[in-house]
């Protein structure tokens, strides 16, 4: 079955879509306005005195720079903020990989990041939370506590998934908006794509597993932010935009949210060069 929209031009594309877009010169300019949202946030949470919860991906990442530069030229506090972190991978065992690893999540995060920031800035260590496969209902409990969630800023795969929720043809839009944070297998077009991009199409070392946050805590963050670079994002943004709710494409239950836009650049916004 054709599906017209992967052939929208430019103008076809940011006509009546279903997900709020912006276009943006180039991934550093994407990757730049992540930062300075988070810093926006979490700067008018310090001055109310509460708390600020974001959910963050590590993927994409170039947003981190930025955020590490502003929070430390502007000295600004992050001891009354949380990162929650979307997903990591597992091992054959079903535990997280060792944060060592290159393909850690953790370890991104830990030396991108955390270390980065000044220590009398840097917010505790339990405020820097990942899904765990041995307690996977810490992070739906834990959000509640929180009061719920300020923004979730992700990506979106090629076959639709935010965070690592995957396609599941065999449940309804409503069944899929109701799964939570659990431990599933990946697919195999996530992992020959990540394979291709984090070990130069090494899919054999590829891990099979993952933990993951669910399209339920996702899609109940009160704002949802995107962004899409690569060139195989130029489907993956006019089937979000446009194509039918389905759970054969997750991303795309997401259409509706109350407070929600896609980031993406000119690159993948013409189907030309």
């Amino acid at each position: 079955m054709k599906h017209n929209y992967y052939t929208y031009n430019k103008q076809e594309l940011i006509q009546n879509p279903k997900i709020p877009l912006i276009v943006m010169d180039g991934n550093q300019t994407i990757f730049k306005a992540i930062a300075e949202e988070m810093i926006e946030e979490i700067e008018t949470k310090n001055k109310q005195n509460e708390k600020t919860v974001f959910i963050c991906p590590v993927g994409p990442v170039g947003q981190y720079a930025y955020f590490v530069d502003m929070v430390n030229e502007k000295n600004i506090s992050l001891k009354n903020v949380w990162f929650i972190n979307m997903d990591e991978y597992l091992d054959d065992k079903k535990q997280w990989i060792e944060k060592e690893h290159k393909l850690s999540f953790r370890g991104f995060m830990d030396r991108n990041v955390y270390t980065k920031i000044k220590a009398n800035l840097v917010m505790p260590e339990e405020q820097r939370v990942f899904p765990d496969p041995n307690n996977i209902t810490y992070i739906p409990n834990l959000i509640e506590t929180l009061g719920g969630v300020d923004i979730c800023f992700g990506g979106i795969g090629i076959n639709g998934h935010v965070a690592f929720n995957e396609p599941q043809d065999d449940l309804s839009s409503e069944e899929y908006l109701n799964l939570k944070s659990r431990v599933l297998e990946i697919a195999p077009e996530t992992r020959a794509v990540n394979s291709i991009g984090d070990l130069n199409g090494a899919l054999d070392d590829m891990p099979k597993y993952c933990v993951t946050i669910g399209i339920n805590e996702i899609y109940n963050a009160r704002k949802i932010r995107l962004g899409c670079f690569r060139d195989w994002h130029r489907a993956v943004v006019r089937q979000a935009a446009h194509g039918e709710k389905s759970s054969h494409f997750p991303v795309t239950l997401l259409q509706g949210h109350q407070d929600i836009n896609i980031k993406f650049t000119e690159f993948v916004a013409n189907l030309e060069g």
